[in-house]
């Protein structure tokens, strides 16, 4: 069992994260909705401790992952592995900076080491 730290509330999971239109979703529960918020306002901060097997983000502003990964997926924000990615990452617009990648690292508008 992983812990996820969203915009500092934890929740322990095991399996796949993603945040589709404002909602967080582990293992394909919502766990947190941000459609409240003003759309200039919304900041998602995600941190990860452990293992993950699939992140697949929309938008956010940070991933943090300390520990592996297999997948990182998002259209916007910056992923940071401290571990290393079996898979691949890519993010459209983002920096990344990880261990070693067992895949393909891309960013079309982001520096990547």
């Amino acid at each position: 069992m992983s812990v996820i730290v969203i915009n500092g509330k934890t929740y322990r999971y095991n399996g796949k994260i993603s945040i589709v239109n404002g909602d967080i979703l582990v293992n394909g529960k919502k766990v947190e909705n941000y459609e409240e918020l003003e759309k200039d306002q919304k900041h998602i901060n995600i941190e990860i401790q452990g293992e993950v097997e699939k992140i697949d983000v929309d938008v956010c502003d940070t991933i943090t992952v300390n520990g592996n990964v297999k997948n990182v997926k998002t259209m916007s924000g910056d992923v940071y592995v401290k571990g290393d990615v079996e898979g691949d990452i890519k993010t459209m617009s983002g920096d990344v900076d990880c261990g070693n990648v067992a895949g393909d690292v891309s960013s079309m508008s982001g520096d990547i080491k």
